[in-house]
């Protein structure tokens, strides 16, 4: 018995003696960070400035690879199955929480197959109105539309996409009697939007902003927990009586379960120098994120609890996933 305790002792500070000088050698060769989408992307532009400052600050190419299908989980399960040895990355959205709930049988455990780095931006969802709209606020919006009960549509860009949920979330809260039309792009969406085929749509604030800007679209609302930078003026979900929903769009980099922890810490700090440079951070605000660096306890918690909100949300709503 004796024997098998300092047996396993001895084990176990060979394990962490080799961590540790593998941590101090990594990156000694390329590291390559899988998205779930297209190039253009939000995921992809604002990872390939944060991959560009890692590749400086590490000495190593930190390289971008686009394996878009199924939601995001064909890349998703190609990092789970990724050798653990800090080589290969996954950058994630709240896309990787949608896709839990929407794609049947995902081929991984959305929080267990995954090693969180961190969180290192985060975007804003808002509520837009056309122009020429009678709703100001949420309450003026829910009163309009149910003045004509199931005559009025909110436009989205994909059913079962993050903006369809928050979206259809709203709805069920306030017992909006509006119909979701799908659209394939976001340009699709707004241009429904500025033609007034759609009362309202939800989606992140720098893909609407051109309009917002030129007046042809009205904000009425953020959802994120306080109100966002840059539109101080345009008051939370939370404020306008919608009470206890608030939604935070995020990037995040993660790595496949069982990673050496040596190098998820040293990758996390290298994100933290990376993300403290001022360039940095203009070039992710102009694309509209905002740099805030979570921990992996932080961002662990996060997919759980978006998992947890929109299977509730795709439930009521009868949303299958397929």
């Amino acid at each position: 018995m004796k024997r098998a305790r300092v047996a396993a002792a001895v084990a176990a500070c060979f394990f962490l003696a080799t961590s540790a000088i593998s941590a101090q050698e990594w990156p000694s060769s390329p590291v390559r960070i899988l998205i779930g989408f297209g190039a253009g992307g939000g995921t992809d532009v604002a990872t390939r400035i944060l991959a560009e400052g890692l590749s400086e600050a590490l000495g190593q190419q930190f390289i971008v690879e686009n394996r878009p299908g199924a939601g995001g989980s064909i890349a998703g399960g190609i990092a789970a199955k990724a050798p653990k040895d800090g080589y290969t990355a996954l950058a994630i959205s709240m896309g990787h929480s949608v896709s839990a709930v929407m794609v049947k049988q995902v081929p991984y455990d959305p929080v267990n197959d995954f090693a969180p780095v961190g969180i290192f931006t985060n975007s804003a969802f808002v509520v837009a109105v056309p122009k020429n709209s009678p709703a100001t606020d949420i309450k003026s919006l829910v009163d309009y539309v149910n003045k004509q009960p199931g005559k009025l549509n909110y436009s989205t860009v994909g059913l079962g996409s993050t903006q369809h949920l928050i979206a259809e979330d709203l709805r069920q809260r306030t017992a909006m009697n509006a119909q979701a039309v799908s659209y394939r792009t976001t340009g699709e969406v707004v241009s429904a939007l500025l033609r007034g085929d759609a009362a309202f749509a939800v989606e992140l604030y720098h893909s609407l902003r051109g309009q917002v800007d030129s007046g042809d679209l009205r904000l009425i609302a953020v959802a994120t927990p306080k109100r966002w930078p840059g539109i101080p003026d345009v008051p939370t979900l939370q404020e306008s009586g919608v009470a206890g929903m608030s939604y935070l769009g995020w990037y995040g980099l993660a790595f496949p379960a069982g990673t050496p922890q040596p190098i998820v810490d040293k990758l996390h700090r290298t994100m933290k120098d990376v993300l403290a440079k001022d360039s940095v951070k203009k070039r992710l605000e102009g694309v509209g994120a905002v740099v805030n660096l979570s921990t992996p306890a932080e961002f662990r918690a996060v997919i759980q609890s978006d998992i947890k909100a929109l299977q509730g949300v795709a439930r009521t709503a009868g949303l299958e996933a397929k």
